[in-house]
């Protein structure tokens, strides 16, 4: 009765979606174009939402400039923790009033750009907290312009209606997701991304395949989620191996920043997962890289799934270049997994997460529940046994 319940439930979402207000954000040429796009709509002053990391190397160096030069003033905020925090909105949204902005940059991985949705949610619904806007549709307000550059190529937030946040107080993760919070326009700027570890040049390149993954699998896709969804495994497969073993290779480094951007916009109409809800409270838990949870997490709820995902898990494998012709969708569908095991593997990505204790399993099962059902239309409903089982299958022996 309650899977009947959560597939009545997306049944209904999903009629309802075609009148949202989607968008698809338009792509910047570079930081002039940034700064020339904030003079022609006469924005005086911006908030700058990125983090130290990033500062320290002087990534930010460029965007100051161009804005310098167009007579946009800037406030910079680069306390943005790796699970954005309630706090970190709140202290951004403090600086962004006092400096008068009217207009928000986000400049980094998922987390900068989580944090300045989350602002732009504070300034578009002043008199509701974050944890009042958690879910979905509690925004339905326009926000401030918002300009996403992704310093990595993964979440695929500059793409997204989602904020990912994490309360301090109790350590959960929690979306607040409306179409209001989708970027009005991104710059994908491969050099920016040179500089990243191979580790995080991993953990983010498997981040957007599971987007990819998740989008294509799921019951509420549509002509161009699964193109999106098609051409990102395709790009990734290409191009992850090259861009984790030579960082310097700017041609990789852009079609993953294009994979990013594909699989976010495919995920943004056509959600993710059990793999992602699973994710969100390692990292509200433990703060586990949302990435590396993703990469480890993927085969097990793939191969949990079984026969009911092996006819898109073998088009995934023809996308990816590795199905054989000749072979049944099952027999693609578990080389596609084996794939991913191998990716990682070769990566460096472990099979098992060290964080994870066995005594907390309960209450993370009961959050990964509460997070995916009713709303996201995953292959397979999973209750109570099958979630915690996900989470016995990452533990270290």
């Amino acid at each position: 009765m309650y899977k009947l319940y959560c597939r009545a439930y997306q049944l209904v979402f999903r009629c309802a979606t075609p009148f949202l207000p989607w968008r698809r954000p338009e792509l910047l040429k570079d930081f002039m174009s940034v700064a020339r796009l904030l003079q022609a709509k006469a924005i005086q002053s911006a908030l700058v939402v990125t983090d130290a990391g990033l500062v320290t190397l002087g990534l930010h160096a460029r965007l100051l400039t161009a804005l310098d030069s167009a007579g946009v003033r800037c406030a910079l905020y680069d306390k943005t923790a790796q699970n954005p925090t309630i706090e970190n909105i709140e202290e951004a949204l403090a600086l962004y009033k006092r400096e008068g902005c009217t207009a928000i940059i986000a400049l980094g991985g998922g987390s900068p750009m989580d944090c300045a949705k989350g602002v732009g949610a504070r300034a578009a619904r002043p008199r509701k907290t974050i944890t009042q806007m958690r879910g979905l549709l509690k925004v339905l307000k326009k926000i401030p312009l918002l300009i996403a550059i992704p310093t990595t190529a993964g979440t695929g937030s500059e793409t997204t209606v989602a904020a990912i946040i994490t309360d301090s107080a109790t350590h959960e993760k929690y979306a607040v997701n409306d179409p209001v919070l989708i970027p009005h326009y991104a710059l994908l700027e491969p050099s920016l991304t040179v500089g990243l570890p191979p580790h995080i040049t991993a953990w983010t390149g498997m981040d957007a395949l599971c987007h990819a993954v998740e989008a294509y699998i799921n019951r509420s896709n549509m002509r161009q989620t699964r193109l999106d969804a098609l051409k990102a495994t395709e790009l990734i497969f290409q191009n992850l191996s090259l861009a984790f073993s030579n960082g310097q290779d700017l041609s990789a480094r852009k079609n993953m920043q294009t994979a990013a951007f594909l699989a976010g916009a495919a995920f943004t109409r056509a959600y993710v997962g059990n793999i992602h809800a699973v994710a969100h409270t390692l990292g509200g838990q433990y703060g586990t890289q949302h990435g590396l949870a993703n990469s480890v997490i993927m085969p097990y709820v793939l191969e949990m799934y079984g026969q009911e995902i092996d006819k898109p898990l073998s088009e995934l494998a023809a996308a990816a270049g590795i199905a054989q012709p000749s072979a049944s969708s099952q027999e693609n569908a578990a080389k596609f997994i084996a794939a991913i095991r191998a990716m990682n593997a070769g990566m460096g990505i472990p099979d098992k997460l060290a964080d994870l204790r066995e005594k907390d399993i309960p209450k993370l099962a009961a959050r990964a529940l509460r997070e995916a059902n009713p709303l996201y239309p995953v292959p397979v409903i999973f209750g109570k046994t099958e979630m915690e089982k996900v989470y016995y299958s990452l533990l270290r022996g």
